[in-house]
């Protein structure tokens, strides 16, 4: 892959000068060197990962079912970011880990999706709207989906929601008809919830 990493010399020279704190022209440079060869090091091709080999199957098993309708969002690529995993950040906090000590198996990377919401929203509507159907059943347990519900309702649609045993918010709790989790595998157990 080829890449072209640009820099702001008068933002960095701020930035480190900041952060790492004054040392020579020669050393900053050699820095800077430094730093931007990390970016080549860390590059990783997500479409290799064992994650999107899957995805990729679960979505073309999904496409071959007999009256599923796939509602696929984009990429919400300049929100992705690197997190610290949470166990790693319990160790940090207890001190059983330093900051130092970090490898990269320690992060992992947070990608979000936009778009797929607004398309679930529009077909709940279209099907409360053309009164294609008695109930509408959503398997998700995002709030986003509260004025989706409300509509569907106020249509005479039976709305259910199957949070796959994932709490839901009060809000959208009170705009549905009902609540079901159809396999007790995803049912939180006593020793979970404790």
């Amino acid at each position: 892959m080829r890449t072209a990493i640009l820099v702001d010399g008068g933002f960095y020279r701020r930035r480190a000068q900041i952060a790492l704190g004054d040392i020579s022209a020669q050393e900053r440079a050699f820095e800077l060197a430094n730093y931007c060869k990390r970016h080549l090091e860390t590059q990783i091709d997500l479409s290799k990962t064992d994650l999107y080999i899957w995805m990729n199957q679960f979505l073309n098993e999904l496409k071959k079912k007999r009256k599923f309708a796939l509602r696929l969002g984009k990429l919400a690529e300049e929100q992705a970011h690197y997190t610290i995993r949470p166990d790693i950040v319990k160790k940090l906090c207890n001190g059983s880990l330093i900051f130092s000590n970090l490898c990269e198996s320690d992060f992992c990377i947070e990608i979000s999706q936009k778009g797929v919401n607004m398309k679930i929203g529009l077909d709940i509507a279209s099907l409360a709207y053309k009164h294609q159907v008695d109930q509408i059943i959503l398997i998700s347990g995002d709030s986003d989906f509260v004025s989706a519900a409300k509509l569907a309702r106020r249509e005479g649609i039976d709305f259910i929601l199957d949070s796959l045993g994932a709490p839901i918010k009060p809000d959208l709790f009170e705009h549905i008809d009902g609540l079901r989790t159809c396999d007790k595998s995803y049912m939180p157990t006593k020793a979970a919830v404790s």
